[in-house]
């Protein structure tokens, strides 16, 4: 007897993804007329049957929409969630929340799950390992399956699908802006590898503002962070030089929030010796001593964007073309840019 025969093995067979296997039994001219001869004829000599049962729960409306987000302990994820849920349960829609943890077999793994039947659609912030491999073949799956999928903060352009961001240069340039007017000189930028999104457009924003403002770029003063290694290590490099900053931004708020405390322990006053400003204004931002400056990205409006473009999408009221929703951040001003005398 043969063995069962499934779309993972087919394409494992032929080293493509899933996806070709699909598109080739279905006969799509997208594939060469070579490979679909070769994909049907190995599919029929298996007696290959899509699973029924998977198709039929596939078809079937659960009313749960489910998100796939990096990790929980950003005070961003949290509120994006809250916006989430907040519009889904208006609409008559439960939600499912899975992470990643920043790992592309994991997300691979919730895609496995969730798109089986349990789900009506997918709101997803991309893992880093996923961006550092340029692993795309499971969204590029279910894109080609037409399954509803919203991407926010953390996205590909090349991605066939509607999508939410934070104005990111712009928030890092109202940030450095604020930096300078405050009569900063030597802004050191404290950022992720280039690979993530939000980090690199960040990154472009601190560049614009000291361009616009004639200020000479230095290299030194740009500090990529390996989030898989020490960070309070990686972070006292930046204050402990010979030339150290007078200003600090950092891409997000643990970033920030651990550079105050480096700054701290060093004798640093802030913001008299060194001014602090950070990504999301969170309750760490908030309680640190002093409250760090912060760019709030809203959150809560993020995920209601979301959660709205997927449910247009499932309820198949979306217009035809992907929508890129760009939402603007402000400053949240505190003591860690704002002299009391």
């Amino acid at each position: 007897m043969k063995p069962r025969i499934t779309l993972k093995k087919i394409a494992k067979e032929f080293g493509v993804s899933i996806s070709t296997v699909s598109k080739a039994l279905k006969d799509s001219h997208e594939i060469s007329e070579e490979t679909r001869g070769k994909i049907k004829a190995f599919a029929d000599y298996y007696n290959y049957k899509p699973n029924s049962l998977a198709l039929q729960l596939r078809n079937q409306k659960t009313s749960v929409i489910g998100v796939i987000i990096p990790e929980i302990v950003h005070h961003f994820f949290s509120t994006v969630i809250n916006g989430i849920e907040q519009y889904a349960n208006e609409k008559g829609y439960n939600v499912m929340v899975c992470l990643s943890n920043e790992s592309y077999e994991k997300e691979v793994s919730n895609f496995s799950v969730l798109t089986n039947g349990s789900v009506d659609g997918l709101i997803v912030s991309i893992a880093r390992e996923t961006q550092e491999n340029e692993g795309y073949k499971h969204f590029d799956a279910i894109i080609s399956d037409d399954f509803p999928l919203v991407l926010f903060d953390r996205i590909i352009d090349e991605l066939k699908c509607d999508k939410v961001i934070i104005d990111d240069i712009g928030g890092a340039f109202k940030a450095t802006n604020h930096l300078i007017e405050i009569g900063a000189k030597r802004i050191a930028l404290i950022t992720t590898q280039d690979f993530i999104t939000v980090g690199s457009l960040r990154k472009q924003g601190y560049l614009k503002a000291l361009k616009t403002r004639g200020i000479t770029i230095d290299e030194n003063l740009i500090y990529k962070i390996d989030d898989t290694k020490d960070l309070y290590k990686q972070i006292e490099k930046v204050i402990q030089v010979k030339n150290p900053p007078d200003a600090i931004l950092a891409v997000n708020e643990i970033y920030a929030a651990i550079a105050l405390k480096i700054a701290k322990e060093k004798g640093l006053s802030i913001p008299k010796d060194i001014a602090i400003i950070g990504f999301t204004s969170g309750l760490i931002s908030e309680f640190t001593d002093p409250a760090l400056t912060s760019v709030e990205q809203h959150g809560d409006l993020m995920g209601k964007q979301a959660a709205e473009l997927l449910i247009n999408r499932i309820e198949n009221t979306a217009p035809s073309e992907y929508q890129k929703v760009v939402i603007s951040s402000n400053l949240k001003i505190r003591k860690s840019t704002l002299s009391e005398n």
